[in-house]
């Protein structure tokens, strides 16, 4: 009798091992994102070999992928169509060739792809063509098609692995309208990011049976742009308050995070952040137990990794030696020579060669009275010598528009009154910082140690004035008169040059400090350039064979006993020299 118990005993213990079949699932998703156009492991710009870039993340992508076969996701989330020449050559100079930030994409067997707002910029043509090429889901739910109010890419993605049903939802800053102009996103609106993504993860929930959410966002961490409409960066608010997503990859910020946020919920969210240029990747870990078809457990973590170290596949770079060739010949032509170097560092500490050489062409190009013009790389120089098409990525960053809009000198002080409040301190005795810094934003590519954003650093051209950084925010910008020596009025309509990011309410400089309407900006255009701003410098340099840089001297920061020394110390502070 108690054989038989026995005998029965240990079938009943085989049979429940048989009946609860338990599973385990591992998962490894790497996301890249603001990669800026740096796809191959040379600088087109400063011809010298660059850290990063694609080129590495594929040595470390194919690393994993011998381990996890399909079960590594490789993730992009946008701003890839601008920042080396590699993308403005496919853009706009051979626009018939296969733009090289789709081949890249397709090469290194992407899984899904955001859209972020400097693909926008490039323009329809542009990142219509460079959707079609891409063989990976291209996603951006609060894109919203306004003729069929339906997302105009797809809004999520689906892969299934092992079983797991995992969704990526797709989502882009809704600021696109503060920065660009409308005829390069005509026919699209863009939704709050919290909105979209409510309803979004409720969707895939409800209707995909999702086991697994992740968010892909090109919207930063927290802050930015704030409207009655919407918020710039809500990827912290999203983990927080929408319950729902076990990971959020995002970025947009330029600034490397990582984070583990407890929603609404109680439940944990993995939020990771890699910064740009393809330095770092976020690198997220998901162990899934799995019993009797219903998943009894969840781990996750992860962490942003510097690749910069990682051997560069060189099979990558050799399977595009064509088209990094005819990029090379595009920036190594001459196209003039330069009698002296000028520094973008000279920019933040007062009327400097580097800003005044743009001041000057956008004056000269559309006759306006007034220029406004900001650094926008931090620390680059274009050196003494022969001028290559390359030196105009550091002359000038971005493939913005020329602009010039009507302001009256009143709206004109306070712009500047606003840019010197963001860019230096008030100071209270000599031994002040001069500049407004932030020792917490030392590594943020956006910042660099300054508490607001460089590139909204605006000076000015055509007037001549004084900055008194003793004075309080909103009274430190005296200006004397124009730089022809005529009276400036407050009262008196000028037309102000200026790019098109700031024309359009980029920066907030027109709409929170000279205190225009947003809608008004369009109504005060009275010039817009059919091409980029750094076409018409290399036009213009071109034509001038050899340029002579030199500062304007129209502007100043004082008390001269007390600003000299404060520059010397933050001077050396800032750039570690």
């Amino acid at each position: 009798m108690r054989k038989n118990i026995f005998i029965l005993f240990a079938v009943f213990c085989v049979n429940t091992n048989i009946m609860a079949k338990t599973k385990n699932i591992e998962l490894r998703i790497i996301q890249t994102s603001d990669v800026h156009g740096c796809f191959f492991p040379y600088d087109f710009i400063n011809r010298k070999p660059m850290k990063g870039t694609l080129a590495r993340v594929s040595t470390y992508v194919n690393k994993l992928r011998s381990k996890y076969g399909e079960n590594l996701l490789l993730l992009d989330n946008g701003d890839i169509l601008q920042g080396q020449p590699t993308c403005y050559y496919c853009n706009y100079v051979n626009p018939n060739m296969e733009n090289v930030a789709a081949s890249v994409v397709n090469y290194l067997k992407y899984d899904a792809e955001t859209i972020g707002n400097h693909d926008i910029e490039t323009g329809h043509d542009v990142y219509d063509k460079w959707i079609r090429e891409v063989k990976c889901p291209m996603l951006g739910a609060n894109i919203i098609d306004t003729n069929t109010n339906k997302p105009y890419i797809k809004p999520y993605t689906i892969f299934v692995r092992d079983g797991l049903r995992i969704a990526v939802i797709g989502m882009l800053t809704p600021a696109i309208p503060n920065w660009l102009c409308e005829e390069l996103w005509l026919g699209l609106r863009f939704e709050d990011i919290v909105k979209s993504a409510s309803f979004w993860v409720n969707y895939v929930k409800e209707n995909e049976h999702a086991d697994l959410v992740i968010g892909l966002f090109h919207s930063g961490r927290e802050g930015g742009i704030k409207t009655d409409e919407y918020e710039e960066d809500q990827s912290m608010k999203v983990a927080k308050e929408i319950p729902g997503f076990d990971i959020i990859f995002y970025g947009h910020d330029h600034t490397n995070h990582k984070d583990i946020i407890k929603n609404t919920a109680g439940n944990d969210v993995l939020c990771l952040d890699p910064s740009c240029n393809a330095f770092m990747v976020s690198d997220a870990r998901v162990s899934v137990r799995i019993e009797d078809g219903k998943i009894i457990s969840k781990k996750i973590d992860g962490d942003v990794v510097d690749i910069s170290n990682e051997d560069i596949d060189m099979d990558f770079v050799a399977d595009f030696e064509s088209q990094i060739d005819s990029v090379r010949d595009y920036v190594d032509r001459i196209i003039g020579k330069c009698e002296s170097t000028m520094f973008t560092r000279d920019c933040y500490f007062g009327s400097a060669p580097f800003t005044d050489f743009i001041h000057n062409i956008q004056l000269k190009l559309t006759g306006a009275d007034i220029s406004f013009n900001a650094p926008l790389t931090f620390d680059n120089k274009i050196a003494k010598g022969d001028l290559r098409v390359g030196d105009m990525f550091n002359l000038y960053r971005y493939e913005n528009q020329i602009f010039v809009l009507r302001m009256t000198g009143e709206e004109v002080r306070k712009h500047l009154e606003m840019s010197y409040d963001l860019w230096v301190s008030t100071m209270k005795s000599p031994d002040d910082h001069i500049m407004l810094l932030d020792t917490y934003s030392k590594n943020d590519k956006q910042r660099f140690g300054f508490k607001n954003l460089a590139f909204n650093f605006d000076s000015a051209a055509g007037i001549i004035y004084e900055v008194d950084v003793t004075k309080p925010n909103g009274n430190k910008v005296h200006i004397l008169s124009m730089s022809n020596s005529e009276p400036f009025e407050e009262d008196k309509w000028y037309n102000v040059v200026m790019n098109s990011y700031r024309g359009n309410g980029g920066g907030e400089l027109l709409t929170c400090g000279a205190c225009i309407p947003h809608d008004e900006l369009k109504k005060r255009r009275v010039y817009a350039s059919d091409k980029d701003q750094r076409y018409y410098l290399i036009k213009e340099i071109e034509k001038m064979g050899v340029i002579y840089p030199k500062a304007n001297n129209n502007w100043r920061f004082v008390p001269e006993a007390w600003i000299v020394p404060a520059i010397e110390r933050d001077k050396k502070l800032i750039f570690d020299k």
